[in-house]
């Protein structure tokens, strides 16, 4: 008996090894796996091989599996199979790209000389060596592999390797006892063709298509793998053959099905495909899934975003879906400020927050900010997710926006977090990332700084994309789908669609206010605005001392005192001012009378009521859509600050009425002299108009599409929608013969 060690540093091959096999003509390998370059390594000597027997070991698993195993023998992920190619520690032979020439003439070798048989029996079996017949039989053991590698020829990862040569007659029981197993059809079974079939495939030629395939598989196998019937929907709810999905085009439902997954899988997500491409109705055949699975569903959406919704759940003629039967409630996102009252038919203070299972929120970047930083204070954000998403029933959120960033990756990161309840470790769990949800949108948030600091020329896509860490891509794959209508074109057949239409440059106009001499410009306008003090809205600044603490505890939002609420609402006039000067200077005139009035009124009430009477007048600081104010900004105050409630009103008799009055006319003297400045500027000197009147004989003219005259005026004011109305009506008509309509509220 010869005992050799060889280590790891001086690979040699095992010493008789090769002289064995030269010598001998029989060959007989147990428990090993095999590999062409082994072949290639010992071509010489097996070369002379006139019979090669090759038993492969069973896997040590019960004799039904281990058969059903054999069956399924050439399973690419058994290390043995892969073997066949080359093991890891052979990269340097498979970099020599000779494997194709190698396959072949071993494939050729294999058919004239070699048979592979595996074990069907339990266990395993000590990997060996046979040469030779009856007393001339050698036996090598244990060889693991017959590789390079193991044998000597490449470096391993084996620190030392023991190898033992036995002669007869210990050698000739081995190979007995191999050959009593080898010629036993219930303990073997043939695979000789399956181990040809896969040698075969590195030098098979193969069709252009099924390497796409191939590629495909691999480059996905990843996500296949994740897919399982708990994320994958439910067929059996029918979903598929209701009406909202069969009117989904191939990409929405795409998207729909993605969106299932990404629920069930890591409870939330956002779709965000840009504008135009139904992000409505994709949700829809989303609420219809969970609605099938008899789960309660919540939509959110902004106030001037109802009839979206509530469409498609109304039983009327003009709902094309009122066969799906749609159920889910509809509320506003300022209805999570309030803590009673109605909204679309339902009593916020019995509302069972908790119990719904899936949310859907519309316009989700107005939840961009996350968590308040005021103290004593509960925002929306804070109480969508401590009162729906936290409490009762595990909730699912989908969320639905067309720019779910601003300017900050927090955005979406505070988006996110309504998803997986704020809860970081659980998430990142389950997005398998290097690094935390946190630590990555960090990162992300650093690079793009760094970005927007580089050279305009160097700030392209291309090189946000490569500063940005692979994480955040990892994250946007889970949790996000956004498509764009040049996505849709390049990877959908849009034959059902059509072309999407191309879009046109803008044309930026930039016309003076008037052609009126002497008339002032905007910067002039600009700068009387500045002086104005809008008093009239801040009623609480004028509180007598004595009187204060009356009304200390009067707000509006939690943690808003009154006064502050006060200066919001102020601030929002000044705006609003400035805004209805840029749409149009009628709308800036009407605007400006509204507040002058309403001064007047003030002014009349403190001159009139005696001082006796004042306790029973009371100042409200409550601001209606009346004109001055478009029911949109109305109920973006209502979100912001909490709309006011009759009891927020201060008494006249609580104020310094002469300090109130003296501010009401200074304010008033400067809207008069601000009106007198802008009287002379009739619909004929508006430059504005007169340039748009313009714009519509040029497009008359010179339609887009042929024949095509038609024109849609969008302006975000009622007012200059009337004045547009009432000055664009008669042009059209009497210049052209076209009709003119209009819409507003």
């Amino acid at each position: 008996m010869d005992l050799k060690t060889y280590d790891n540093v001086n690979l040699k091959l095992v010493d008789g090894l090769r002289e064995s096999i030269r010598k001998g003509d029989r060959l007989a390998i147990a428990g090993a796996a095999f590999s062409i370059y082994a072949y290639e390594a010992l071509r010489e000597e097996l070369s002379g091989v006139a019979e090669l027997r090759f038993l492969y070991t069973s896997p040590t698993f019960s004799s039904d599996k281990a058969k059903k195993a054999s069956r399924e023998f050439f399973i690419p992920q058994l290390g043995r199979e892969r073997a066949l190619f080359g093991t890891a520690f052979e990269i340097k032979l498979r970099n020599q790209l000779t494997q194709r020439a190698i396959a072949r003439e071993c494939a050729d070798w294999i058919r004239q000389s070699v048979r592979f048989k595996t074990s069907l029996m339990d266990g395993s079996m000590v990997g060996e060596v046979i040469t030779g017949r009856g007393d001339e039989a050698i036996q090598f053991f244990p060889v693991q592999d017959f590789t390079t590698t193991a044998l000597g020829l490449e470096r391993g990862a084996a620190y030392a390797t023991q190898i033992l040569r036995l002669s007869a007659p210990n050698a000739t029981v081995a190979l007995a006892t191999f050959d009593s197993v080898w010629n036993d059809p219930s303990k073997v079974r043939d695979v000789t063709e399956e181990v040809l079939e896969n040698i075969e495939t590195l030098y098979r030629d193969n069709a252009p298509e099924f390497l796409y395939y191939v590629t495909l598989s691999n480059v996905f196998s990843r996500f296949l793998e994740d897919l399982t019937e708990d994320v994958l929907p439910n067929e059996g709810t029918g979903f598929r053959k209701s009406l909202i999905w069969q009117k989904l085009y191939n990409f929405q439902k795409d998207a729909a099905f993605a969106l299932i997954q990404k629920l069930e899988k890591y409870n939330g997500c956002i779709l965000a495909d840009s504008v135009g491409l139904g992000k409505t109705f994709t949700a829809l055949a989303v609420i219809k899934y969970y609605e099938s699975r008899n789960q309660r569903v919540l939509v959110l959406c902004p106030k001037k975003l109802n009839n979206n919704w509530t469409t498609w759940k109304s039983n009327y003629t003009t709902n094309v879906l009122a066969g799906d039967r749609l159920r889910y409630d509809v509320l506003y996102h300022s209805d999570l400020s309030r803590r009673k009252g109605e909204s679309n038919g339902l009593d916020l203070s019995l509302i069972n927050w908790g119990n719904y299972d899936l949310v859907v929120i519309d316009e989700s970047h107005n939840f961009r900010n996350g968590y308040s930083t005021k103290a004593n204070f509960e925002n929306r954000y804070e109480r969508l997710m401590k009162r729906i998403i936290r409490e009762g029933v595990k909730t699912k959120v989908l969320m639905l926006s067309a720019t779910p960033v601003n300017n900050r990756f927090s955005d979406l990161k505070n988006q996110l977090q309504l998803a997986y309840e704020g809860k970081v470790e659980e998430m990142d769990e389950r997005l398998e990332i290097c690094n935390g949800i946190d630590e990555t949108f960090r990162q992300a948030q650093g690079a793009y700084n760094q970005w927007t600091k580089r050279p305009p020329e160097e700030r392209t896509a291309k090189a946000l994309q490569e500063a940005l860490p692979f994480d955040f891509f990892e994250i946007l794959d889970a949790v996000t789908i956004a498509r764009s209508r040049r996505h849709i074109e390049r990877y959908y057949d849009t034959t059902d669609i059509g072309r999407f239409p191309k879009r046109l440059a803008p044309l930026s106009r930039r016309p003076k206010l008037t052609d009126q001499p002497g008339a002032p410009n905007y910067e002039e306008i600009f700068e009387l605005l500045r002086q104005l003090n809008l008093a009239v809205y801040t009623p609480s600044s004028f509180i007598l001392p004595s009187r204060v603490s009356v009304y200390a505890q009067m707000g509006g939002a939690r943690g808003l005192s009154l006064e502050g609420r006060e200066l919001g609402i102020r601030q929002l006039m000044s705006v609003n001012l400035l805004k209805r000067l840029e749409s149009s200077v009628n709308s800036f005139r009407l605007t400006l009378e509204r507040v002058r009035d309403h001064i007047c009124v003030w002014l009349d009430r403190i001159k009139e009521a005696g001082y006796a009477e004042r306790s029973d007048l009371r100042v409200t600081t409550a601001l209606e859509p009346d004109g001055t104010i478009e029911a949109d900004e109305a109920e973006a105050l209502e979100e912001t600050l909490t709309v006011a409630t009759k009891s927020m009103t201060i008494a006249l008799s609580d104020m310094d009425c002469v300090l109130w009055s003296e501010y009401l006319r200074q304010d008033l003297e400067l809207l008069d002299r601000l009106l007198s400045r802008i009287a002379n500027i009739t619909p004929e000197h508006d430059v504005k108009l007169q340039q748009l009147k313009a714009d519509l004989t040029t497009k008359i003219a010179n339609p887009i599409n042929s024949g095509n005259k038609k024109v849609i005026l969008f302006t975000a004011f009622a007012d200059t929608a009337q004045y547009l109305y009432e000055n664009i009506a008669p042009f059209m008509l009497t210049n052209f013969g076209l009709h003119t309509a209009l819409v507003t509220g």
